[in-house]
């Protein structure tokens, strides 16, 4: 959840109240794209690399950093994909092609390109990869598409399905016809995307091969990843559509991992790397991501199983009993298992001299029932609460004055009742300022690189990990094991702590 200044008041209404649940977590009536995440100072090369862009290229890059928390600044993890990157243009069918790399500070499994050569790599992808040919498998595919032009193919293919629905709209007058060729529209869309998926796929491991990387890494990694999207959805239900993973514009399937693997083998035979090799490749890796922020941004706070916890904003809240947090550049978000509740928290500027239960019923979301605004008093704190229904959802909302910004909870509910009125009004008594020494004990999470001891086993390990649930399915994500795999003493293995 970003500062206060990212946020403002709305200037557009939310449509009846009654969005759907994605929309709700993704929008619930704020304005629009946030400002560039105020992040620390980006270091001089960023700097000068933005200076060198071109004004569309710029705003591109911009809003890509909105969306990803912004630039994450470490110089050997630069250093070290940088030169990743070098080797694998110096492979590439177009070796005269010029690409810049950007860390994207997110949790989120991610990487892409833009036709003009800017490569984005978020450090969560960064801290999945078990060793440098995972990266640079990700890294070749990303390459596949620019050397391919798939921005540029797609953009027109698109144009062509918006072409179809326009003389569908326009022309068709039998309503099945119309139907049928939006389909076949779409499923050719579709098939295309997949298609391209394919050819990079194919490039990429081509490069990273010839730049003497284990081209198998692109299987490895297509695997872990997944397996951790599984993790996830068991973990939080996926609730973060604000800032995607890689797997849902590149999806994994056990096709496409097959396919990986046949096209590997036109470089190189299967398992032909001894386990010394593997492990040394591996240590090297490990050794160079050593310490990297695992998790929420520092500067966005922090989620911690239920509790969420802002050390620069200076407050925190617990979300009701079977909710699950996600923390976005936007907003915290929360579901209840199995869907039928949910809950954003966000921050907006409310004028001072206008009252909160005005603010409530100003229009920024409709259907609000002007006989439920009434005041009231959060741990010292003045706010207002109402409520406003839709047709499949209805929203008990509170707004907070917290210094000079107003915080509003909106839960949602399929079915409101008392009682989860009553554990709304209990989360929301949960929110308060945080004392200095919470605040100074408050610490961002790492990944600590250890070496497996004689009698470690996966579980004794996994106990070890700062994590709220699924400690050992993390710890066997994290480190590429598979389900009854054994660790080997003298190893290096990653594990998250505080």
């Amino acid at each position: 959840m970003s500062k206060p200044r990212q946020f403002r008041t709305a200037s557009h209404r939310c449509g009846g109240a009654g969005v759907a649940l994605a929309a709700f977590l993704l929008a619930a009536c704020t304005a629009s794209l946030p400002e560039v995440a105020p992040q620390a100072a980006l270091p001089p090369p960023a700097k000068q690399a933005e200076a060198e862009m071109p004004p569309a290229v710029l705003r591109e890059h911009q809003r890509i950093l909105a969306a990803y928390g912004g630039v994450y600044d470490d110089p050997r993890l630069q250093a070290m994909i940088q030169e990743t990157v070098e080797r694998l243009v110096a492979a590439s069918q177009k070796p005269d092609l010029h690409y810049r790399v950007t860390i994207l500070n997110s949790e989120s499994i991610n990487a892409f390109a833009l036709p003009t050569g800017q490569l984005y790599v978020t450090r969560g992808l960064i801290a999945l990869a078990d060793d440098e040919s995972e990266l640079a498998s990700v890294i070749a595919h990303e390459m596949g598409h620019v050397i391919a032009h798939h921005a540029e193919l797609r953009e027109q293919q698109e144009e062509k399905a918006e072409l179809v629905s326009r003389v569908v709209s326009d022309v068709v007058s039998d309503p099945e016809a119309g139907a049928l060729a939006l389909a076949k529209s779409k499923i050719a869309l579709a098939s295309f995307s997949q298609a391209q998926e394919f050819e990079a796929d194919a490039i990429g491991i081509g490069i990273a091969a010839r730049a003497g990387y284990d081209p198998y890494g692109a299987a490895r990694f297509l695997t872990a990843m997944e397996r951790n999207s599984e993790l996830k959805s068991q973990q939080s239900g996926a609730i973060n559509p604000a800032a995607p993973d890689f797997l849902s514009s590149h999806p994994s399937t056990p096709a496409r991992v097959a396919k990986a693997i046949d096209i590997a083998r036109q470089y190189k035979a299967p398992a032909t790397d001894t386990a010394h090799q593997r492990a040394q490749a591996t240590d090297a890796y490990l050794a160079d991501i050593n310490g990297i922020v695992f998790g929420d941004d520092p500067s966005e706070g922090f989620v911690r199983g239920r509790r969420f916890l802002h050390p620069k904003l200076g407050f925190t809240f617990t979300a009701p009993e079977g909710f699950s947090l996600d923390n976005t550049a936007k907003a915290v978000l929360g579901v209840k298992h199995g869907g039928g509740q949910a809950l954003r928290l966000d921050v907006v500027h409310v004028p001072a001299e206008q009252t909160l239960a005005a603010y409530l019923t100003s229009g920024w979301i409709e259907n609000v029932d002007p006989a439920t605004v009434h005041d009231v008093t959060i741990n010292g704190f003045p706010g207002a609460t109402a409520v406003a229904k839709g047709d499949q959802w209805e929203f008990r909302i509170y707004a907070i004055r917290f210094g000079s910004d107003v915080y509003r909870f909106i839960f949602a509910a399929k079915h409101r009742s008392a009682d989860a009125d009553r554990q709304f009004r209990e989360s929301v008594d949960t929110f308060r300022r945080l004392s200095l020494a919470e605040i100074e004990k408050t610490k961002p999470l790492h990944l600590k690189v250890v070496t497996v001891a004689a009698g470690d086993t996966v579980e004794k390990l996994a106990s070890r990990m700062a994590v709220s649930d699924h400690a050992v399915e993390r710890f066997r994500v994290l480190n590429g094991l598979d389900p009854g795999a054994k660790l080997r003493p003298g190893s290096e293995v990653k594990i998250v702590v505080e």
